[in-house]
């Protein structure tokens, strides 16, 4: 729907995850019942749960857990895991750093080359531990990366950006085709980030076996106020999965959509997926893992660029295992521990035994539907907050 904001000027109306709410079902299932897996090629996983490439978060030891718990880790080919053969001490500067001086640090940390050896290794490590192995690279080094990720034994390779489409324009390189690289590359691809419904269409002729959605989202992004784009996510994964979907019945190829940012709670997931998305990517969720490389703190992936830093280091804290933030047992209130069981125990209250039919369930456009009734709930953390 599209609203003026000028004489002349149109916008179309978006909508974030705290906007809406989601509605329950004329029948509910047993949670215990519902199948939450996400397929993504040929590799089918347990929980819809990706943990994304920030250097916070992944690192071999942490990609190794998420991978026994069902789920997958991405490892970023362009972080500190392979410019520095002991990142640990590389670590310590990052979490020490004062908040003022942070991005002038990271700026420094990063100038160290990416190492070819490094990044067969990183994969190496996670491909020995028995897991479903990603990684993620920025398009201009992804041929590059490619050849050795496959090599180590990488299993789905991504290629990410801010914004990612086909048919993009430089001066200093050649763009990337991702027709070309998804037809050359012997594993499946996944690439983002997009939020529109035509640049995801053009994307999904290239061959790719998964799309991103977000852009500035995440909680350590600072994309939207540097650069002044993005679109809510609510508005921007529907308009995606309305894309696959039109793609699915013309071709028969079902691409999944994933939802990447700005979700922290069960809640925010379930929402995600009641808006199309066949599974999410996770950040500042899953930074609070004991199992994180950061060890409670959590940085944005274009922190460290050169002339225009679009990221922010945030302090989340750790507040428990991976196992107990994705099935629980939850030791906090707030929705951001037993994310799993939340999403199952949402499907099962809106009587649908798979993602497939959660997108199906109605959804409300619902502005209060966090404040209605919680005036208590409201004061007593603004008096924590004091």
């Amino acid at each position: 729907m599209e609203v003026p904001i000028g004489k002349g000027r149109w916008a179309t109306r978006s909508y974030g995850f705290e906007e809406i709410s989601i509605v329950p079902g004329d029948i509910t299932v047993d949670p215990e019942l519902v199948d939450v897996s996400l397929e993504i090629g040929d590799f089918k996983f347990e929980i819809p749960i990706i943990a994304a490439a920030m250097d916070g978060i992944v690192d071999p030891n942490f990609a190794e857990v998420m991978g026994k718990l069902g789920g997958l880790a991405v490892l970023n080919l362009q972080g500190i895991q392979t410019r520095y053969e002991n990142p640990k001490e590389v670590l310590e500067e990052i979490v020490s750093a004062p908040p003022e001086k942070a991005t002038e640090i990271m700026q420094k940390i990063y100038k160290e080359p990416v190492r070819d050896e490094l990044v067969y290794k990183r994969i190496k490590e996670m491909k020995d531990s028995g897991i479903v192995t990603a990684c993620s690279s920025i398009p201009q080094e992804a041929e590059r990366m490619v050849k050795i990720a496959v090599e180590a034994g990488v299993d789905i390779f991504v290629v990410q950006s801010t914004v990612i489409t086909e048919r993009h324009k430089a001066k200093s390189y050649t763009p990337l085709s991702l027709a070309k690289f998804t037809r050359e590359t012997s594993v499946p691809v996944v690439v983002g980030n997009v939020v529109s419904f035509s640049a995801a269409t053009e994307l999904f002729e290239t061959g790719i076996s998964g799309i991103l959605v977000g852009v500035g989202p995440g909680g350590a992004c600072t994309t939207r106020q540097v650069l002044g784009i993005g679109v809510p996510q609510v508005t921007a994964i529907a308009d995606v999965a309305y894309a696959r979907d039109i793609f699915y019945h013309r071709t028969g190829k079902y691409i999944p959509v994933i939802g990447d940012g700005g979700m922290n709670t069960g809640g925010d997931i379930a929402k995600a997926i009641a808006c199309g998305a066949d599974g999410v990517m996770l950040g500042q969720a899953l930074a609070r893992a004991e199992e994180a490389f950061g060890r409670g703190y959590h940085w944005g992936m274009a922190m460290s660029h050169s002339a225009l830093p679009r990221g922010t280091r945030v302090h989340t804290g750790t507040t428990g295992t991976l196992k107990e933030i994705l099935f629980g047992p939850a030791k906090t209130d707030d929705g951001t521990q037993n994310l799993v069981g939340a999403l199952k125990n949402s499907l099962g209250v809106c009587g649908a035994l798979n993602l497939k039919e959660m997108h199906q369930v109605e959804i409300v456009i619902a502005p209060s539907i966090k404040t209605e009734g919680k005036i208590l709930q409201q004061a007593q953390k603004v008096g924590m907050g004091k």
